[in-house]
């Protein structure tokens, strides 16, 4: 039997440094008895020298477009240049499969190519939760940035935010957060901001509660809402009168009441604090967006966009950046990496394997739904 053979392309995303694969687990794969080939990239936060040492074959960028067609094509974010038909197996994240826009060009190049979508959001255990994500790292990343928004706001009313510099661990950032918002906090009445993380109890709430346990803030600041507390239906009073509001809840197929509205936020008068809300799971495309007060993507360029209708005193702005763990991009690619790994390791046998079968069977049900144009 021919060895399974892994093609891991380098990312094309700006600003984009993590990796579905760690030089770890690409060890274990070689162990194991795969091939696999890796595109040089000088943006990854490995280094090619990390995986030519555990015996990887390196090979140039962009390489993976020309491949053998029994090759499997694993990326991390999305394949967006070109209307080329896809005949490869690709395992990344494509962001269609919800109908969020461009759905139907995007996923019609895989079907138009006989190619197969292995999509990361898609790879699940039986009981639905996903083998991998990135969550606690989204989490703890959006957070550090809302609370530059906050101490930004605080210092340079009505000025956009510049762009959020590039850190190589957790802790460097959790310090640089730390010494950015001393200044505002002393600007404040020597108050720290009050934060509200919906979603709580799961990995993305979990990663926003502890950075805000790392740089300071007290218990006592920080209100975890979770299932419980949201049952009733939003909009909720409590978004409004906190100074910054993380929203960690996954957007899945159902609509849901918002969480807040224009009128919300009018409704809470001279009791609103709100400045900054870091939307962690970031569909404002989605008709299903709780949060219906954007509907467009931030940047690490520009991190923040603004709240124009009926919002002011004080000003309100929004951050919506769909990689947000790139920002700890060591860190969030080790654990996601790990995650991984055992289902990667089963791709020898995946026409078997129910991670796979159930991702496919995930691919196969969103093609049906194409529209006969595509």
């Amino acid at each position: 039997m021919a060895p399974t053979i892994i093609h891991l392309r380098a990312e094309t995303k700006p600003l984009e440094r993590r990796s579905p694969l760690s030089p770890a687990s690409a060890k274990a794969l070689l162990d194991a008895g795969y091939v696999l080939h890796v595109e040089r990239s000088s943006d990854r936060i490995y280094k090619d020298s990390e995986y030519e040492a555990v015996g990887a074959e390196m090979v140039p960028a962009g390489t993976w477009v020309n491949a053998p067609t029994d090759h499997i094509i694993l990326g991390l974010k999305e394949i967006t240049d070109g209307d080329s038909p896809l005949p490869h197996t690709y395992i990344h994240f494509q962001h269609c499969f919800k109908k969020q826009d461009g759905w139907a060009a995007a996923l019609s190049r895989f079907s138009r190519g006989n190619g197969l979508l292995y999509d990361l959001e898609f790879l699940t255990e039986p009981n639905g939760r996903r083998v991998a994500a990135f969550g606690y790292w989204a989490g703890y990343a959006g957070t550090a940035i809302a609370m530059l928004a906050w101490a930004h706001q605080i210092l340079h009313p009505g000025t956009p935010q510049g762009s959020v510099p590039v850190f190589d661990s957790a802790p460097e950032l959790a310090e640089h957060v730390k010494k950015a918002i001393a200044p505002a906090v002393a600007a404040n009445n020597n108050q720290l901001p009050r934060a509200i993380v919906i979603g709580a109890l799961g990995r993305c709430g979990n990663g926003a509660r502890d950075f805000c346990l790392t740089i300071g803030l007290p218990k006592e600041n920080i209100l975890e809402w979770d299932l419980p507390e949201t049952k009733k239906g939003g909009p909720f009073k409590e978004i409004a009168t906190s100074d910054i509001f993380v929203n960690c809840v996954y957007l899945g197929a159902a609509k849901i009441p918002p969480f807040v509205t224009f009128d919300s936020l009018a409704e809470a008068g001279d009791e609103r604090r709100l400045r900054v809300i870091c939307d962690v799971s970031c569909d404002p495309n989605s008709e299903n967006n709780p949060i219906p007060v954007y509907s467009t993507y931030s940047s690490f360029d520009s991190p923040t966009v603004p709240v124009k209708e009926k919002v002011e005193n004080p000003e309100l702005r929004v951050i919506a950046i769909d990689h947000l763990p790139t920002l700890v991009a060591r860190e969030s690619s080790d654990e996601f990496s790990s995650l991984l790994l055992p289902s990667l390791l089963t791709l020898n046998k995946r026409d078997t394997e129910g991670v796979w079968t159930r991702a496919q069977n995930t691919f196969n049900e969103r093609v049906k739904e194409l529209p006969a144009s595509n």
